[in-house]
C-alpha cells in the first residue's frame, strides 16, 4: 500500500519545505521504506525553464530532460531517487494540458472547470506510477493563502478524504518567530496560517515548526491545543549546520516515529542514520580548507549555483577538506588587471550561464586559470568559454566567439539545430520556442582513452550526464585547437559534439559541456568534484 504525505507552508516563504521533505525522505528510507518525492508548483509557466535564475533559483534537469525546480535536487541529494519528469508540475502545466483536451474534445462537452477538471488532473499527477513505493511526499509549493495555490490546496483535500487516514498524511510547515523587544517565541502566526488551511477543509496531523531556538515544552502544548494536533506531533524544526545533519536533527524530534504512529506502522527501534553521521563528521571533523573562486554572472541570488555549491561541498566531504566559495561576478574582470584578484584561490570555477553580459569576464578568469596554472574546472557555457580562450590565446584566433553573441567570422561555439537521443534525431529551429527546447536529460560521451577525464572517472570507456544548453562547441575547429594544445578528451558517440576539453601539462584543467553539479550527492561525491578539490588541496600546498 502507498502512503502519501502532503507538505505546505506558512506564515512566509523560503522556510524550507523542499529540504523538510527531502530530510523525511532520507528518515523513511532509512527505516526501510522506499519512497518518492513531487513538487507540485502553483505558478503559471509551464516549468522555470525559461524563468531567470535570479529571481526562481537554478533549473534543476532530471535524466528524461525535465526542467524542474530545484527542490528536486534537494530531494535526489537526500535520497538518492532519481527525479523524473512525473515528479515536478506547475500550474501552467496543468492548464496546458487541460485545454489541450478540451480541443481535441476530451471532455465530451462538459464545460470545463477548475472543480472537478482541473483538480482532477493535479490528482491524477499526484498518483500517476505510484504503485512501486511505501511512500509518496508531495511538496506543495507557495504560502498557504495564496491565491495560486488553491487548485493544489483543493485537489490534495480531495485526495484526503477518497485516500482516507490509512494512506494520507498532511504536514504543515510554519514559523514560530522570536520578538527581541518582548523576549518572546510568537504561536500566534502558526495559528493563523493552520486556520487557512482549515479554510481549506485541511487539518494537518503534524506541524513542523521553524524556529531560531529551542521551543519551550509549554509553547508547544500550546501550539497543539490551538491547532488540533497531538503535542508530540509538534515537530521543532531549528536551524542546524550543516545541512546534512538535518535528517538526523528531525529524528531526534521524532519526526519519523509520528509520521509512522499516523500510519499505524511500527515505530520502535532507530533508523539507520549512519550514513548521515558519516557524512557530518567529515564536514565537522575537516583536515583543512581549499578556496574555490566561482566566477558567474548570477552570483547576487545563490539558489541560481544550489547544485554546484553543494557538488563542491560533496568534493570537499570525498577530500575531507572544508571547500570556502568565493563568489565573484564576471563582468568586475573587465576593467583592468581585475583579474588579479583571484591570486591565491586554490581553484577557479566558471559555471553555466546564457547571453554576452559577463563573458569577457569569464574568458579573462580562464585564461588566469591556464597562465597561473590553478586548477580550473569549466561547466556548460564555462567550458565553451574556456574553448574560445584557447582560440583567441593559443590557436592563433583573435576573432573566434560564439554565435551566441551575434554573427561572427569565427564561431567556434555555434547553435546546434540537430542531434541523436539513442535512435532518435532531434531538432531544432532558430527562432522557435525557447521553453524544453534545448539538449535536455542525460546523453552519452565516450572518453579518450589516456585523458585525465577517463581517469577521473576510474578508467570507464564511456559516462553518461545531464545537459541542458542550445550552443555547442563546433567539432569543424577541433583540429586547429588540438594543434595548438587543448584537448578532446570526451565526445558524443557519433563523434560530432564535443563533451569534454582538458589541457595537457596543466595540473588540473578541464571543460564539460554537461552539469556534473546534478548528480552529486553528499553519499557519493561526484568523481569530477572529488579530483577537482583534490587538485586544489594540491594547489593549497604549493601557495
Amino acid at each position: 500500500m502507498t502512503r502519501f504525505v502532503f507538505i505546505t507552508g506558512g506564515v512566509v516563504s523560503s522556510l524550507g519545505k523542499g529540504i523538510a521533505s527531502a530530510a523525511l525522505g532520507a528518515l523513511l528510507q532509512a527505516r526501510g521504506f522506499k519512497v518518492r518525492l513531487r513538487k507540485l508548483d502553483p505558478y503559471l509557466n509551464v516549468d522555470p525553464g525559461t524563468m531567470s535564475p535570479t529571481q526562481h533559483g537554478e533549473v534543476f534537469v532530471t535524466d528524461d530532460g525535465a526542467e524542474t525546480d530545484l527542490d528536486l535536487g534537494h530531494y535526489e541529494r537526500f535520497t538518492g531517487v532519481p527525479a523524473t519528469k512525473r515528479d515536478n508540475t506547475t500550474t501552467g502545466r496543468i492548464y496546458a494540458d487541460v485545454i489541450a483536451k478540451e480541443r481535441a474534445g476530451g471532455f465530451l462537452g462538459a464545460t470545463v472547470q477548475v472543480i472537478p477538471h482541473i483538480t482532477d488532473a493535479i490528482k491524477e499527477v499526484v498518483r500517476r506510477d505510484t504503485e512501486a513505493y511505501d511512500f509518496v511526499l508531495v511538496e506543495i509549493g507557495g504560502t498557504v493563502g495564496d491565491i495560486e495555490s488553491l487548485p493544489f490546496l483543493e485537489a490534495i483535500r480531495q485526495l484526503g478524504n477518497e485516500l482516507g487516514p490509512e494512506e494520507s498524511m498532511f504536514v504543515h510547515l510554519t514559523l514560530v518567530p522570536y520578538i527581541p523587544s518582548a523576549k518572546e517565541l510568537k504561536t500566534k502566526p502558526t495559528q493563523h496560517s493552520v486556520k487557512e488551511l482549515l479554510n481549506v477543509g485541511i487539518q494537518p496531523q503534524m506541524l513542523l515548526c521553524r524556529c531560531d531556538r529551542e521551543i519551550p515544552e509549554n509553547e508547544r502544548r500550546k501550539i497543539a491545543l490551538f491547532c488540533n494536533v497531538r503535542p508530540e506531533a509538534v515537530i521543532p524544526a531549528l536551524d542546524v549546520s550543516p545541512i546534512y545533519a538535518v535528517p538526523i536533527a528531525y529524528h531526534e524530534q521524532g519526526m519519523d516515529r509520528e509520521v509512522l504512529r499516523h500510519f499505524r506502522l511500527p515505530f520502535d527501534g532507530a533508523p539507520d542514520l549512519s550514513r548521515w553521521r558519516r557524512i557530518v563528521d567529515a564536514m565537522t571533523t575537516a583536515e583543512g580548507e581549499v578556496h574555490i573562486a566561482v566566477v558567474g554572472k548570477y552570483t547576487n541570488l545563490l539558489d541560481s549555483y544550489k547544485s554546484l555549491a553543494e557538488a563542491l561541498t560533496h568534493g570537499g566531504i570525498a577530500n575531507r577538506v572544508n571547500v570556502k566559495l568565493e563568489w565573484v561576478d564576471s563582468e568586475i574582470f573587465e576593467k583592468p588587471d581585475a583579474v588579479l584578484r583571484l591570486e591565491g584561490v586554490h581553484g577557479i570555477l566558471v559555471p553555466g550561464g546564457f547571453g554576452e553580459r559577463g563573458t569577457q569576464g569569464k574568458i579573462e578568469a580562464v585564461r588566469f586559470a591556464r597562465e597561473r596554472k590553478v586548477p580550473f574546472l569549466g561547466i556548460c557555457f564555462g567550458m565553451q568559454m574556456a574553448v574560445i580562450e584557447a582560440a583567441r590565446n593559443l590557436a592563433g584566433m583573435p576573432d573566434a566567439s560564439s554565435s551566441e553573441f551575434g554573427p561572427c567570422d569565427t564561431a567556434v561555439v555555434g547553435l546546434i539545430k540537430e542531434w541523436s537521443r539513442g535512435n532518435i534525431v532531434e531538432r531544432r529551429e532558430e527562432g522557435g520556442d525557447l521553453g524544453g527546447t534545448m539538449r535536455l536529460g542525460s546523453y552519452p560521451a565516450v572518453l579518450s582513452e589516456g585523458s585525465l577525464v577517463r581517469s577521473i572517472y576510474h578508467g570507464a570507456a564511456a559516462i553518461e550526464e545531464r545537459h541542458r544548453h542550445r550552443y555547442e562547441v563546433n567539432v569543424n575547429y577541433r583540429e586547429r585547437l588540438e594543434a595548438s594544445g587543448l584537448r578532446f578528451s570526451g565526445m558524443s558517440p557519433d563523434g560530432e559534439l564535443p563533451e569534454i576539453v582538458e589541457l595537457p601539462g596543466h595540473p588540473w584543467f578541464v571543460g564539460v559541456q554537461y552539469h556534473p553539479e546534478l548528480k552529486s550527492k553528499p553519499f557519493e561525491p561526484h568523481p569530477l568534484f572529488a579530483d577537482f578539490i583534490a587538485a586544489a588541496v594540491r594547489q593549497a600546498r604549493l601557495v
